[in-house]
This record gives structure tokens, sequence and C-alpha cells, in this order.
């Protein structure tokens, strides 16, 4: 589904990432995680096309999505969340994801219709199945902060990705609304059949969920495999998980 070859992104001569390679299977849930400032966001954002990788190619099932912009990423199939909630405060939470729903479909730029009427059965069906079909009505300003990411994982679904990226899907939730949010994500991604990899700093969701690991360190790739064998690499427990040799 994903193919990421030998990518580097330098920022006035720091580099972010340092030829950074791998692959996700369909349906495989994987994981990245690495000290603050491993690469992690960056390599991110040269997937969606939020940056143009200085060297190094991208491909999603099959296809080469280097450089893209993003709204032509997200239209082949790549839907991503992001560390800071990205949701419209001012808009209900019905609005949000209907809104999703009226972007991806082509009619944002609909002046002519009645968009309240549009896609209403697609967006209950999909608040239902993230728990917020009670909320429709309630502006997104004032959801919890959980329940904000609940949302912008509702927007990220509307666009109908194959491919679903989570930054920090759990950053700044308590230990209850992490474990709410880990178990939702897991349905999610079983139900629709997504590929889904992840950056996470909380060790707990991530051996929970992950098929797989990709560890990061100073913009590279230092090991790579399942939950097990990464726990116990001795150069990931030296930088990462905190322990001396």
């Amino acid at each position: 589904m994903l193919e990421v070859r030998d990518v580097h992104k330098a920022f006035d001569g720091f580099q972010a990432v340092a030829g950074v390679s791998l692959a996700l299977a369909r349906g495989e849930i994987a994981a990245i995680i690495g000290p603050n400032g491993a690469g992690k966001t960056t390599l991110f954002n040269l997937v969606t096309g939020h940056l143009r990788p200085d060297a190094g190619a991208v491909f999603l099932a099959g296809r080469e999505i280097t450089g893209l912009p993003p709204h032509r990423v997200c239209r082949l199939g790549l839907g991503r969340s992001f560390q800071r909630t990205n949701i419209f405060p001012r808009l209900t939470v019905f609005q949000n994801v209907q809104a999703a729903f009226l972007s991806h479909r082509g009619r944002g730029l609909d002046l002519l219709s009645h968009v309240e009427h549009l896609y209403r059965d697609e967006t209950e069906a999909l608040l239902a199945s993230l728990g917020l079909l009670e909320r429709a009505g309630e502006l997104g300003a004032f959801l919890s902060h959980g329940a904000q990411k609940q949302l912008e994982l509702g927007i990220a679904l509307a666009s109908e990705p194959k491919l679903l990226l989570l930054d920090e899907p759990t950053a700044g939730m308590s230990a209850t609304e992490t474990h709410e949010t880990i178990r939702l994500i897991s349905r999610i991604a079983r139900e629709r059949g997504l590929t889904l990899l992840f950056t996470e700093h909380d060790m707990d969701v991530v051996f929970s969920i992950a098929q797989r690991i990709t560890v990061l360190h100073q913009g590279r790739v230092i090991a790579e495999g399942v939950p097990a064998a990464v726990r116990g690499d001795p150069e990931v427990r030296r930088v990462y998980l905190g322990e001396r040799r």
C-alpha cells in the first residue's frame, strides 16, 4: 500500500530525514517511534505532500506520489490526522464531517445546492461508528480534547482513505481517553480494512496495536520489526527506551 524509498529532507543544513525507507502491506497496522526530533512528523509530511523530499520517492498503491500537493494525495486514498487537533471549531460535529464529505465528493464549491441536505445518511453513519452521533449538534470547540481527536478521525475517514496516517493520536489524552481511542482506532481499521501508520510516544499504545514498528533516530531507521523484536533491540533500548548498555 505504501512504499517510501530512501527519502531525504534537510532544513538549513540540518538533516531531518536521512535516507528512510519503509513499506506497508495492505491492511497492516504499523507504528513509527523515536525520540523528539527523530524525524517522524517530517517523514509524515514528506509522505502526504506537505513537504517535498530532497531525494527519494514515495509510492501509494504502486503509484508515485512524490511531491504531489496534499489535496491530490488525499484524493488518491491517503488520509491524515495531525499532532494538533485540526477541526472546524465554529461548526457542529455534524457539519465538520459533512463538510469533509462535501469536499471529498467534489461539492465543496457548489453554491447552488442546499448543502445541508447532502450526505446526511453518510455523515450520521460515520458519526455513529465513532460514538459521536448523540453529540452531532454540539460545536466542535466545546468538545473535550479526546472527543475533538475522535472528530478529527471522522473528518479523515470521510475522505474514504485506503491508507490512514495518524500523528500522535492520543497526545494530551487522559488514560481513559487513550484506552477508548485505541480501541476505536483498532475497530475502525479492522472494519474498514484500512492500512494504518501512526506515530506515538505512549509505548503501551504502540505495543498494544502495532503489528510492526519502525524506530527512527536522528532521521535514520535504527530498527524495524515485530514489537517483540523491537522491544528487545539493544540500540532501541539505549537511544529511546532510556536504558544503558
